[in-house]
């Protein structure tokens, strides 16, 4: 059940609660009296609060209320038993006005005081007057009765309710640190909340922090696709990423359709990578994405072309090794080595990068970053790969995507 279902079924029991802690304060309050014009009908609206006749038990309030000349005391006791039947008989905004003004008389003990904070705040919310909500749960934490549980989260989603996304911000990632500090894993709810009021704020930076944390504690195919749609969309993104951001989306299980079967295939024959182009060619048929259809002759037509790249590749093999070796700069051992990684030779790949990294004059060198930490993970050394990925600067693209690949390796095996 969501924090904001509770809310609204505890809003519902003002009386219950209230009534009980009003109750339990008549003893402290046995030296003062109502005078016999107030106490007769009080005495029959008791009787028919005992009852459950709310409405009739209203009326000898109202008798009771008519009396003037009232002491504070005598105001206490009417409002107490005006907002317990107006609770009974589902009037909210009447139960409301007699609770606050139990709270004006200045007669409520503490204790009934914060049940009465706690109750307002509540029945507020689900009344949707967000403003009177946070008002009384900030009067109920100041009163003493703590800063988290139902309290907490209703405070919050009143800020977000209300429009104050700032304030939602703020107290949903004080939450959130607090539960990451103390070794806890931050309820889901409350990272979607935060997520929320930074999509709210447009501060993307702020939702993709947050969407990242989700995706480590709670990860899903949809949050994935977001993020790496949203990073394609970030100003200064290098299109030079386009392949690399189809494999993100095929680790990350966002790639199915047939166009992006097609151009991922297309992408990787083109860069080079003909073994990887085959095989996401050979698995767009095997899920029925590929070669079906009026474009089922095209899709066959890409798959021989990836049959002869594949065998071509295999042909000069060792002659690019060689003419890689031979460079003046890293370069083609790089490019090289990650192709290894993709045909399935991961620990000869990393050991061809590596070398392409050492000997310099890379064109992109914390592109060679990315790939390296990638084929290392590949390869089977994830803690090395992460640390790897965590060290690609950039603002084009490269760290946005090493952080997310560091990301996925970290979740997919715990």
């Amino acid at each position: 059940m969501s924090g904001i279902k509770r809310m609204k079924q505890a809003a519902a029991g003002i009386a219950a609660v209230v009534a009980l802690a009003i109750a339990a304060s008549g003893p402290a309050m046995a030296q003062e009296k109502v005078r016999p014009e107030v106490g007769k009908p009080l005495q029959a609206a008791s009787d028919f609060l005992k009852a459950n006749k709310f409405r009739e038990a209203l009326a000898k309030i109202r008798e009771a209320d008519a009396v003037g000349g009232k002491t504070p005391y005598e105001t206490y006791v009417i409002e107490s038993m005006r907002g317990s039947a107006a609770a009974g008989a589902r009037d909210n905004a009447t139960a409301i006005a007699a609770f606050e003004a139990v709270l004006a008389t200045g007669k409520a003990p503490a204790a009934t005081q914060q049940k009465i904070y706690e109750s307002l705040a509540t029945t507020y919310y689900g009344m949707g007057k967000y403003a009177d909500a946070i008002k009384y749960a900030n009067k109920f934490k100041e009163s003493g009765g703590g800063s988290g549980g139902t309290m907490r989260t209703l405070l919050i989603q009143s800020y977000f309710q209300s429009g104050d996304f700032a304030a939602s911000a703020k107290e949903s990632l004080a939450d959130i640190q607090a539960d990451e500090r103390a070794g806890r894993t931050p309820a889901e709810e409350k990272l979607q909340l935060l997520a929320n009021s930074y999509l709210r704020q447009k501060n993307t930076s702020g939702y993709v922090a947050t969407i990242e944390k989700l995706l480590t504690y709670y990860p899903k195919k949809s949050l994935w696709q977001d993020i790496i749609s949203r990073l394609q969309q970030k100003p200064g993104f290098s299109d030079r990423f386009s392949l690399d951001v189809q494999r993100l989306r095929l680790a990350t299980g966002n790639l199915s359709a047939t166009n992006d079967f097609m151009e991922m295939a297309q992408l990787a024959i083109q860069a080079g990578y003909a073994t990887e182009g085959k095989k996401i060619v050979d698995d767009g048929f095997a899920v029925g994405a590929l070669g079906k259809g009026n474009d089922a002759e095209r899709h066959k037509r890409l798959r021989d072309l990836a049959e002869k790249r594949v065998a071509e590749a295999k042909a000069t093999r060792d002659k690019d090794l060689a003419d890689a070796k031979a460079a003046k700069d890293g370069n083609a051992l790089v490019r090289l080595g990650y192709a290894y990684v993709t045909s399935g030779e991961g620990q000869k790949g990393v050991a061809l990068i590596e070398e392409g990294i050492a000997k310099g004059g890379l064109k992109r060198p914390e592109d060679a970053k990315l790939y390296l930490g990638m084929a290392q993970i590949q390869a089977g050394n994830k803690s090395k790969g992460i640390a790897t990925l965590k060290s690609v600067k950039g603002n084009d693209g490269v760290a946005d995507l090493a952080n997310l690949w560091a990301l996925f390796a970290q979740q997919k095996n715990g």
